[in-house]
C-alpha cells in the first residue's frame, strides 16, 4: 500500500520473496490478524521449490523427499496449517537411494534397518561391526521425534523447555555421538572400498561435512512414511500454500523486484521496487537471499560481528554453503520396467567424469521422476532427472563472456545424459522426446540465491551455528533496525520444512512484539488435488537442447 492509503487498525506486513518461507510467513501473518503483501520477483511461487514445463513434461526441480508427510509430528502439523498437503497422495519408497560403482556393484539403502543390515552384510561380511553399528543406531532413531519445528527456543516457556529436556535426555548420548562422528570418518573405516564410497551418497550426493545424525534421522523418517513425495511435486506444494495464503486474505504480486528497503529513523517502513513504486507497511520481512537483503537492500548499515563474519568471511569459504547444481531432464516415449529404481547415484569412471562438464564429485544422480508422481510425464511416457554438483563460477563465466560456448557446454551435458541413460537402459536413446538442461546460473537468475546455492548455509558448519544465533539471540532481526525481520534458508537453515518453520517463527516473534497471542490452525480443504492446480508453467529457456548424432 502507499503511505497512509487505506490504512486500517490491523498491523501491515510486507514480505520480500514468495518462496516457501515467505508464503509461510504470509499465512501465519494472516492467521494472526495482519494484512500482508508478498512481493515475488518471478512469475511463480516457491522460489527453488518450483517446476517448469515443455512438451507435456513437468520438470520438477526441488523435492526429492519431504520431511513431514506422515501425521503425528510437528513438521506435518506445519504442512497441514499451510495447506501444503491438502488432498494429495504421498509416494513412499522402500529404499532411500541406490549407489552403483564403476564396476557395476550396487548397494541399496533400505530404510528398514533389518533389511538394510542383511543386505549390507551380504555385500561385505568383513564389515559386520560397522554395518551393525549403523543399523543399531538407525533402530534407535526410529523411536525418536524430538526435532521441534513449531516454536523458536527463546519463546518456549519453562514447562515447555522442561518437557523438551525430558524427551531429549534419554537420547542425548546418541545425539552427541552421531553428531560428533563425521560420515567421512565413519565410511573410511569400511574395509570394502565400495561401501566406503557408497555411504556418503545416501543423500544422492555427498554432503561432505555432514555427521551421521542427519543420515540416521532422515532414513528413520522414511521408514515411518514421513519423508515421502507429495502429489504435484515442488510447484504443487508451493501452489497449495499460495492458495492457503490467498484464501486467508493475503495478497501476492509477481514480477515485483525490490530495489531497496525503506528506512526512517532506524525503522523499516516499506520497500521501493525497481519500477520506482513505493510500498509501505508497519513491518518488513525479507525471505530472500541473505547477502542481497543485508548489503544491497539495506546497504550494509545494520550488521553485527556475527552477520559480518557470515557474509564477509564464511560466505566465500569452500564447503560452507551448499553447492550449486546442474539438472538434466530427459523425457522418454514409453514406460520403464516396474522394477527400475526410483533413484540411483552412479560413481563415475575417470573417463565419464572427464566428459561431464565441471562435475565436482565424480558422481551422477539419476532419478526416474515419473515414478515419484505420474503427472510429471504424459500418459505412457517417462521422465528422468539427472543431477550433479557443479561450480557456479564456471557457468557464470561462460554465460557472461561466451554465450555460444555456454550453450555448447549445455549441449554437451545433454549429449552425455543421453549416452549415459542408453548404456543403463538400452533402447532409451531412440525414444527421447525432450531434453532440458538447467545450470547453476539458471537457479541464480530466477531465485537470486547466492551463487545459485540450492539450500543456503550447509548444516553442521560454523555458518550454520551463527545463523542459528540469529534466531535464538537476535530473534531473526538485525541490530539497530526496528520493524524488520528475516526468514528463510539463510536464517532458519536449508530444507523445506526449516524454511516453512522459519516463516512460523518470524510471525511468532512479531506477535510477541505486538503483544498478541499467536494463533494457527490446520487447513480444512479436503478437495482432491488436480494437476490443473499447477496453473500456467513457463519455459525458463526456450532454446531446445539439440542432441548430436555421436552421443
Amino acid at each position: 500500500m502507499k503511505r497512509d492509503e487505506d490504512k486500517t487498525d490491523r498491523p501491515s506486513v510486507i514480505i520480500i520473496g514468495g518462496g516457501i518461507a515467505g508464503l509461510a510467513a504470509g499465512c501465519y501473518a494472516q492467521m494472526n490478524g495482519m494484512d500482508s503483501h508478498v512481493l515475488e520477483k518471478h512469475v511463480l511461487p516457491g522460489g527453488c521449490c518450483t517446476a517448469w514445463s515443455r512438451e507435456g513434461y513437468i520438470f520438477d526441480y526441488c523435492i526429492e523427499w519431504l520431511i513431514g508427510t506422515a501425521p503425528g509430528n510437528e513438521a506435518n502439523q506445519i504442512w497441514r496449517e499451510l495447506g501444503a498437503l491438502d488432498g494429495k497422495e504421498i509416494t513412499n519408497f522402500e529404499t532411500f537411494n541406490r549407489v552403483v560403482g564403476e564396476d557395476g556393484r550396487e548397494v541399496r539403502f533400505y530404510h528398514d534397518p533389518g533389511r538394510l543390515e542383511r543386505h549390507l552384510l551380504d555385500i561385505s561380511p568383513g564389515d559386520a561391526r560397522q554395518i551393525k553399528s549403523f543399523c543399531r543406531d538407525l533402530r534407535r532413531f526410529l523411536n525418536l521425534e524430538v526435532f521441534p519445528f513449531l516454536k523458536p527456543p527463546p519463546l518456549k516457556t519453562l514447562p515447555e523447555k522442561l518437557a523438551m529436556l525430558r524427551e531429549v535426555l534419554p537420547a542425548s548420548l546418541l545425539f552427541w555421538r552421531t553428531s560428533a562422528t563425521q560420515m567421512t570418518d565413519f565410511s573410511g573405516r569400511f574395509t570394502d572400498p565400495f561401501l566406503g564410497r557408497a555411504f556418503p551418497n545416501v543423500f544422492f550426493q555427498d554432503h561432505e561435512r555432514f555427521p551421521l545424525l542427519p543420515y540416521l534421522y532422515n532414513i528413520a523418517c522414511a521408514h515411518h512414511g514421513n519423508a515421502g513425495f507429495p502429489e504435484g511435486g515442488s510447484l504443487g506444494l508451493a501452489r497449495s500454500i499460495e492458495d492457503r495464503y490467498t484464501g486467508l486474505g493475503g495478497e501476492i504480486s509477481y514480477r515485483a523486484r525490490v530495489r531497496r528497503i525503506l528506512v526512517e529513523d532506524d525503522r523499516a517502513v516499506g520497500v521501493e521496487l525497481k519500477d520506482g513504486s513505493r510500498h509501505y507497511a508497519d513491518h518488513v520481512i525479507s525471505a530472500c537471499d541473505g547477502y542481497t537483503t543485508i548489503y544491497r537492500f539495506l546497504g550494509g548499515e545494520y550488521t553485527s560481528p556475527a552477520v559480518d563474519k557470515l557474509y564477509s568471511e564464511l560466505l566465500h569459504k569452500p564447503g560452507v554453503t551448499y553447492p550449486s547444481m546442474v539438472s538434466v531432464f530427459v523425457g522418454v516415449d514409453g514406460e520403464l520396467p516396474p522394477d527400475t529404481p526410483h533413484s540411483t547415484t552412479y560413481l563415475l569412471s575417470e573417463q565419464d567424469s572427464a566428459a561431464l562438464p565441471e562435475v565436482m564429485q565424480d558422481s551422477l544422480v539419476v532419478q526416474l521422476r515419473s515414478r515419484y508422481w505420474q503427472g510429471c510425464a504424459p500418459p505412457g511416457k517417462s521422465l528422468f532427472h539427472c543431477t550433479y554438483f557443479s561450480d557456479f563460477g564456471y557457468w557464470r563465466e561462460l554465460r557472461t563472456r561466451n554465450r555460444r560456448e555456454y550453450w555448447a557446454q549445455k549441449r554437451k551435458v545433454a549429449d552425455f545424459a543421453r549416452g549415459f541413460l542408453e548404456q543403463r537402459h538400452p533402447g532409451v536413446a531412440g525414444r527421447i522426446e525432450v531434453v532440458d538442461v538447467a545450470t547453476p546460473t539458471t537457479n541464480h537468475r530466477y531465485t537470486g540465491n547466492h551463487n545459485g546455492s540450492i539450500l543456503g548455509w550447509m548444516g553442521f558448519t560454523e555458518a550454520d551455528d551463527l545463523a542459528t544465533e540469529l534466531v535464538n539471540r537476535q530473534r531473526m532481526r538485525l541490530p539497530g533496525l526496528a520493524g524488520f525481520s528475516m526468514a528463510g534458508q539463510w536464517v532458519g537453515g536449508g530444507g523445506l520444512i526449516k524454511a516453512a518453520s522459519s516463516g512460523r517463527f518470524v510471525v511468532q516473534f512479531l506477535c510477541e512484539e505486538l503483544g498478541i497471542p499467536f494463533r494457527a490452525w490446520e487447513s480444512r480443504d479436503d478437495e482432491p488435488w488436480r494437476p490443473d492446480k499447477l496453473g500456467h508453467l513457463p519455459q525458463l529457456d526456450v532454446r531446445p537442447m539439440q542432441l548430436t548424432e555421436e552421443a
